[in-house]
C-alpha cells in the first residue's frame, strides 16, 4: 500500500517525465530548434517536463 500511495503522490512528476518530456523533445526536433547549453532534444525535454511536473506536484495543481 505505501508504494501505491507514493506513486499517487508523485503522479504529476511522473506525467511530466513520461508524457511531457518526450512531447517537448519531439516538438523541439520537429521545429528545428537547437536546445541551449548543448543539450540534446531529449535532455531538454526531460528538463522541461521534469520542471513542469515538479511545479505541479509542489503546487498540487497544474493550473
Amino acid at each position: 500500500m505505501p508504494i501505491i500511495r507514493l506513486l499517487l503522490t508523485l503522479q504529476p512528476l511522473l506525467f511530466g517525465l513520461g508524457f511531457l518530456a518526450p512531447l517537448a523533445a519531439q516538438i523541439i526536433t520537429r521545429a528545428g530548434l537547437t536546445p541551449p547549453f548543448g543539450l540534446t532534444p531529449v535532455l531538454a525535454g526531460l528538463v522541461i517536463g521534469g520542471t513542469l511536473g515538479a511545479v505541479a506536484n509542489l503546487r498540487g495543481s497544474w493550473i
